[in-house]
């Protein structure tokens, strides 16, 4: 599967990768680059409603639990636990990024290999 993302949020997130200093590029920053890398990257006005990017509310289920998450992702300034705020550099957030609304994939978070169905993504950007 390939994720699909904006040109703005690529050349946002690229920035944002290469002015990390040496010691926050940790291997979750890397799977990212490999995702920019083989994304489709289309113009903003182009971006289906229901893929996840930067400032999307989205809802997940786990497969093997079945356990209903909801989640904004952010930049990582705002990233915030409590209020449910994950990075776009988490391990979450990289999983997730450029893919939309029913897609089910499989991904290595921190609890080991995890299979995620997208089950709703709710954009505030005008698209």
């Amino acid at each position: 599967m390939t994720p699909v993302i904006t040109k703005t949020e690529h050349t946002v997130l690229s920035t944002l990768i290469s002015n990390l200093p040496y010691n926050e590029k940790t291997k979750d920053v890397a799977l990212l680059v490999n995702e920019l890398e083989k994304a489709e990257i289309v113009n903003d006005e182009e971006i289906g409603s229901d893929v996840i990017r930067l400032n999307s509310y989205f809802e997940i289920e786990e497969s093997v639990s079945k356990r209903i998450m909801r989640f904004l992702l952010t930049m990582p300034k705002q990233a915030n636990m409590e209020e449910k705020k994950i990075s776009v550099l988490s391990p979450l957030g990289v999983a997730l990024f450029g893919f939309r609304q029913g897609m089910e994939i499989e991904w290595v978070l921190p609890g080991g290999l995890k299979k995620l169905k997208i089950l709703k993504v709710t954009n505030t950007q005008s698209s």
